[in-house]
């Protein structure tokens, strides 16, 4: 095992210019309009399509609109449960990347032991951070059984993932697309689980561009790019002269690897602006400073607020799928921090309304 984690690349003229692509996408999106119309409909379909394409790179069988029936109506599609438990554990996954990029929350090793928690555990509420694999994972061609890649053995993945960590922290100097696109490539390469390591090291990259500022209003999918190219993506991903980690790729240049994230990236980013433009085209009012305060599950309440100027705690309970202690509990919490106010306060009839502050974005 090497003493130190360092990568090997070279800043070439095509990610330079692919560099160039996304700041220029990233500008553009800063002043462009984020209405609650716009977020309600581009956030949450980018969050469905990344889970859809995500879990799709995987071999899951659900099509976008049956992923959508399973995460907001709870449908079942007999036969494919498996397939419904994991793009259940990615939506909720992907909950918890928004709530820490939210509270601005660093990158550790609980966090993306948390990522893989949410990962496999289908999407519940709570989880434990998932230990690191006690064994070797071999991955072998299903047709053949040829060994495509031999993961380093179990003993070094905990010092593995405590030097990708320390470097995530340290590279400061770099820019930040290409601190996610090494640390994709080497969470990949250590592999640290059985199983889920795809998924996880695509949830770490969104996370490090969240933190570094490229979130771009949290509407573009990466894993579009990605599954609509299969082929291209492990080609990118599997480079090294020899299958074995200690021997080709644990030194590898990850150039290629790097030019390909990075043309992905701009992709994605530049069609959030045509989004953007589009909205602004129609004289779509900017309220993403507003919306930027509130957590997940207050932006998705704001689909009942749409609907009515009153709601109830079973309205938002149901919209959830919450117990009714739960749904008390948030509705609680809600009016503590001047998300709600109680319109009705019979505890029988108890009715809330958006408070002043948040009232624009239900218009």
């Amino acid at each position: 095992m090497r003493s130190k984690f360092q990568p090997c690349f070279t800043i070439t003229p095509p990610i330079a210019n692919q560099l160039l692509r996304i700041e220029r996408a990233k500008e553009k999106a800063a002043f462009l309009p984020l209405s609650p119309s716009v977020l309600s409909s581009l956030r949450e379909t980018a969050r469905l399509y990344t889970t859809h394409y995500s879990t799709m790179i995987e071999g899951n069988r659900l099509r976008p609109d049956e992923v959508k029936e399973v995460i907001e109506h709870q449908e079942h599609f007999p036969g494919r449960e498996k397939d419904e438990q994991e793009v259940k554990g990615y939506y909720a996954a992907l909950a918890q990347l928004e709530r820490y990029a939210a509270q601005n929350s660093p990158v550790s090793e609980k966090i993306i032991q948390t990522f893989h928690a949410f990962v496999m555990n289908h999407g519940r509420n709570q989880v434990s951070p998932s230990p690191y694999r006690e064994g070797q994972n071999v991955i072998r061609e299903g047709a053949t059984g040829r060994i495509v890649y031999m993961p380093p053995e179990a003993k070094d993945v905990p010092e593995l993932m405590r030097q990708l960590v320390k470097w995530l922290r340290e590279s400061r100097e770099l820019p930040c697309p290409l601190v996610a696109a090494i640390a994709h490539y080497q969470f990949a390469t250590i592999h640290p689980y059985y199983d889920g390591n795809g998924r996880t090291a695509r949830l770490l990259t969104t996370f490090i561009l969240h933190l570094g500022g490229y979130d771009l209003k949290g509407l573009y999918s990466l894993e579009e790019y990605y599954a609509k190219n299969l082929l291209a993506y492990y080609q990118a991903i599997a480079v090294g002269s020899s299958h074995n980690y200690y021997l080709g790729r644990v030194e590898a240049d990850i150039t290629g690897w790097i030019e390909y994230f990075c043309q992905g990236m701009a992709y994605a980013c530049e069609r959030v602006v045509s989004h953007l433009e589009t909205a602004e085209e129609k004289g779509e009012k900017d309220l993403s400073s507003l919306l930027k305060t509130l957590d997940p599950k207050q932006r998705k309440a704001l689909e009942l607020f749409r609907e009515h100027s009153l709601v109830t705690s079973k309205q938002i309970g149901e919209l959830f799928g919450f117990k009714p202690r739960t749904q008390a509990k948030f509705c609680k919490a809600w009016v503590e921090s001047g998300f709600l106010e109680i319109v009705d306060p019979s505890k029988k009839g108890r009715k809330y309304q958006l408070s002043k502050k948040y009232r624009p974005l239900a218009e």
